[in-house]
């Protein structure tokens, strides 16, 4: 499958954006509405518990119609893209629907909402990838770290409060409190999202970037990049999160490869490694991190002793259960439970059926579809990961560091992230999309050496 299919941007669309600035970009909409995508996902929490909290719950679907408008508008300007990833998915999903009424919950609703992750936001992936380019990757890369300043700061006034505090207001203004349970009377803060999750995928977004502008430092203000650094370092502590700071790690890791592979970059690492330094001793002789890092550090341990350490999370955490999910199939229907049954809506809108979705995301895949449609669902995720990591790493080997850093974000998320969370979700489509978008390079952007360089011929 060549991922020249992910791209069927027309001749006419090209030919307009090759005018000399004198015509507007024909894709200002569109990507205007990629953007609102983006920032809906990073503050639908806050509406949701600060803002609006009465509608908390419709406000769950908050991004579907700007996802709808997407595709009817890439559709328009013939952008949609036809490829066997979406046409795979979307089958899927229909004969899910289907089969979720005639054999497994029986209600449509739940169904729709289900099939809904498969037919409206899968194709989103692919849209920003032919809307979007890498300089649009790059501009989202600098907002990313304008937010994650703020978010420091809020995630440590959340870390600090009483559950009670109106900073820490759950879904629909709970008064309980959105955090959740940490280590030395700590909860886990979960910043402007939903739930704690949401703060954990949003730094782990954000670390790609901060590497990559490191060794890219005039792509961006200097003092920007030291703060979201700062706020980087600082989120690890304040999240009590391990996934957050074992994924800040394989970002790290992709980082270093990449750099191996361009002794050129040497110096801008230096320079690196010295600014980090000097913001690891401040941060550590800050009582605010101090105790954080108290919280986080007998966390870690905990959890390390019941859980497992590195293999918890870099393992079984990541594989999602697959072994699990193939080996636990008795007693199974052929169909499966019904799309859709294996989410918290799902089961609200339910009532009176019970059913426990597996922990990880392969494993509630198939036990919503049946082994057949599941295994389909996940191939189409493994295959399309598979691929996005061969063509970064090619890039990668002509020294465009850009789409192999992102791939460590994309790897935790495309292919085993729990989509059943909106938020988890919403991460998922915003990478993918951006993955694709890094090996689309403007002619300003490229060096001599990629002039001959076509993504479609890739």
């Amino acid at each position: 499958m060549a991922i020249s299919d992910t791209f069927n941007i027309s001749k006419k669309a090209t030919r307009s954006q090759a005018a000399k600035g004198t015509v507007k970009d024909p894709n200002h909409q569109l990507k205007q509405a990629i953007w609102l995508y983006f920032i809906l996902l990073i503050f639908e929490g806050a509406l949701r518990k600060w803002v609006l909290p009465g509608l908390s719950t419709p406000l769950l679907l908050i991004r579907d119609p700007v996802a709808i408008y997407l595709m009817i508008k890439a559709n328009q300007r013939n952008l949609f893209p036809e490829n066997g990833y979406i046409k795979g998915m979307v089958i899927i999903g229909v004969i899910s629907i289907f089969t979720a009424l005639a054999f497994g919950h029986g209600n449509l609703i739940v169904a729709l909402f289900g099939a809904r992750l498969f037919i409206i936001h899968f194709p989103i992936i692919f849209i920003i990838g032919a809307v979007f380019n890498k300089e649009d990757v790059i501009k989202m890369g600098k907002a990313t770290l304008w937010i994650a300043v703020p978010m420091a700061v809020l995630i440590a006034l959340q870390f600090y409060s009483p559950q009670s505090a109106w900073v820490n207001r759950g879904i629909g203004g709970d008064e309980s409190g959105a955090g959740f349970s940490g280590a030395l009377g700590f909860f886990r803060p979960p910043g402007t999202f939903s739930f704690t999750n949401g703060n954990a995928l949003f730094f782990s977004f954000v670390a790609p970037f901060v590497f990559y502008f490191w060794l890219y430092p005039k792509l961006v203000n200097r003092w920007l990049l030291l703060a979201a650094t700062a706020a980087l370092l600082g989120s690890i502590p304040l999240s009590i999160s391990r996934s957050l700071y074992f994924s800040i790690l394989v970002a790290l890791a992709f980082t270093i490869i990449g750099v191996a592979r361009k002794p050129a970059y040497a110096k801008r690492v230096l320079g690196a490694v010295i600014g980090i330094a000097v913001l690891i001793a401040v941060l550590s002789q800050t009582s605010v991190f101090i105790t954080a890092f108290e919280a986080f550090n007998t966390r870690f341990e905990g959890a390390n002793e019941s859980e497992g350490g590195v293999q918890s999370v870099l393992l079984d955490r990541y594989l999602g259960g697959l072994v699990g999910a193939v080996t636990s199939t008795d007693g199974l229907p052929f169909f499966g439970h019904g799309m859709g049954i294996g989410t918290n809506i799902g089961l609200q809108l339910l009532g009176d059926q019970v059913f426990i979705a597996p922990e990880g995301e392969w494993g509630r895949i198939i036990a919503e579809q049946g082994f057949i449609l599941g295994m389909g669902v996940i191939i189409i995720r493994l295959i399309f990961s598979m691929r996005m990591f061969l063509v970064s790493y090619r890039k990668l080997s002509l020294g465009d560091l850009l789409p192999w850093i992102l791939l460590s974000n994309f790897l935790l998320n495309v292919p085993q992230a729990q989509w059943k969370q909106p938020t988890t979700l919403g991460f998922s489509i915003i990478i993918g999309g951006l993955q694709l978008a890094a090996f689309r390079v403007p002619k300003k952007l490229k060096p001599k050496k990629f002039n001959t360089l076509d993504i479609n011929n890739v």
